[in-house]
């Protein structure tokens, strides 16, 4: 039995739990989670820890598992349970999120404990891996993985844009976060204000008090030409939306933000990430182009850019790629 361990959000862990309901068999895999059942229709071979009673049957479950494949460390409760029970770190598998090892010194002993001596690393950002045995002296297994079904390259059957064309749609960041950096992006962006453009700034998640701040900047800064998106779409409209950017950028100064990124490179946009992040060193090895925040311009991407980025994405964030990952973590 493989036992899936999380906090659900409602946005990653659904999806990955009906991939594998399609393609693989549901019987040999158990989903333990704290938080809500926000996105979870159906509801079998999954609990909801939302009592200590639960939490502690969890202890025994975890001991029979073969396999427990941790989608990021989260919660404190899954801290201390492995902590105590190190011999259990030799079968884990950690998806690793971003949040939950980023700036080290912000997590608490006891994860920096579980990282250093967990036994299998899950990403597909080598850099990630990478600094996690920088900051922590892991020294757990790389296991190569697109991990969630959000990172795959999606063949949009949208409508091309009918809207005016000589206007340069901007997306923004994808979350309510500070590490999106949006009032910096807003600033270098500022010298554009009376050009042809629309900013439009994903804002539905994350910390509301700093969303109210990046939304009156950017209505300060650009008017109208700014708009914030705060209710959350369900996935057909946000790839619609998605289908309407010309230029995406993402000031993050850390690892983030890739399902959007994918997405917006398989449809050909161009994009601005921060060029010391994983994420940068990632898409130069794959040979795709990106481009540097600290160089925006809003001139589109050029079509031959635009094609070779589209194979690329295609190719490698395929479903055939992640379905024999899976199988490879599924089978060991």
């Amino acid at each position: 039995m493989i036992l899936h361990i999380g906090v659900n959000e409602g946005k990653f862990l659904p999806p990955f739990y009906y991939f594998l309901k399609e393609h693989f068999n549901i019987d040999d895999h158990k989903f333990y989670l704290f938080g809500d059942d926000k996105g979870f229709e159906n509801k079998e071979k999954v609990v909801f820890l939302n009592s200590k009673r639960q939490v502690i049957s969890l202890i025994a479950v975890m001991n029979k598992a073969d396999k427990i494949i941790l989608h990021g460390l989260f919660s404190p409760r899954i801290d201390q349970l492995l902590f105590i029970q190190p011999w259990l770190l030799k079968k884990c598998y950690w998806v690793m999120w971003g949040g939950d090892f980023y700036f080290p010194e912000k997590q608490s002993f006891l994860r920096g404990r579980v990282i250093r001596k967990i036994r299998n690393l899950m990403t597909y950002i080598y850099g990630d891996y990478l600094l996690v045995k920088k900051w922590y002296g892991a020294k757990g297994k790389y296991n190569e993985c697109l991990v969630y079904p959000s990172n795959l390259y999606k063949k949009c059957d949208v409508e091309d844009r009918k809207d005016d064309l000589s206007t340069v749609n901007i997306q923004l960041g994808n979350s309510a976060t500070e590490t999106n950096n949006h009032l910096d992006v807003l600033e270098k962006l500022y010298k554009y204000k009376n050009e042809n453009i629309k900013i439009f700034c994903p804002l539905s998640y994350g910390d509301d008090q700093y969303a109210i701040r990046v939304i009156s900047r950017g209505k300060e800064l650009f008017g109208e030409k700014f708009e914030a998106l705060t209710e959350f779409l369900p996935f057909d409209k946000y790839l619609s939306f998605l289908s309407k950017i010309d230029i995406g950028i993402f000031g993050n100064n850390r690892q983030q933000a890739m399902g959007n990124i994918i997405t917006l490179l398989g449809l050909g946009k161009k994009i601005y990430i921060t060029n010391n992040t994983t994420q940068w060193q990632l898409f130069n090895d794959l040979g795709i182009k990106i481009f540097d925040v600290n160089e925006i311009n809003i001139n589109v991407i050029n079509n031959k850019e635009k094609k070779e980025n589209q194979l690329i994405v295609k190719e490698y964030f395929s479903k055939k790629n992640y379905i024999k990952q899976l199988q490879n973590l599924f089978k060991d």
